[in-house]
């Protein structure tokens, strides 16, 4: 038997889009992280990209368990001494960018390499439902149905 590595030629890319409305963060970031990668697919191969395109509308909808709206908070600096800024997961929620919480968590998901650099350009998050990739025919991915606890009541 020879192990079987993907090669350019092999690779067939699908488009999927996943409404994260009601969804639990942290089990969605998993399952995006997931088809990203390629790793539910016959052919993953490491080194390679064999992942989907995935589309994920209402990310501002996304439901966070427990106390993490207002426990949870994300640093960032500004370059300058005692430049540490913070902000919890509420705030950025409600902001102008929430759908930068959703990118986040599938990105600390992902290794940290080159290659995971490049799969989160196949990510594409919109905070509402409209989104310009209709042309792709993206698969709709039912993550609520998979299992009970991927939503939150």
């Amino acid at each position: 038997m020879k192990t079987f590595t993907a090669t350019p030629a092999d690779i067939d890319k699908k488009w999927i889009l996943i409404d994260a409305e009601g969804v639990v963060l942290g089990r969605l970031a998993s399952i995006i992280a997931m088809r990203l990668r390629g790793k539910h697919k016959a052919s993953f191969t490491p080194h390679m990209d064999t992942g989907d395109n995935v589309i994920v509308i209402n990310a501002d909808k996304i439901q966070l368990s427990g106390k993490k709206r207002t426990d949870k908070i994300y640093y960032r600096h500004t370059g300058h001494p005692g430049g540490l800024k913070e902000r919890t997961a509420g705030q950025i929620l409600e902001g102008a960018y929430p759908e930068r919480v959703v990118t986040k968590a599938v990105q600390r998901m992902l290794p940290g390499n080159r290659l995971s650099r490049q799969l989160m350009t196949n990510l594409r998050v919109y905070a509402g439902t409209d989104h310009p990739h209709e042309a792709q025919s993206p698969e709709v991915l039912d993550v609520k149905s998979m299992n009970k606890k991927n939503t939150r009541s």
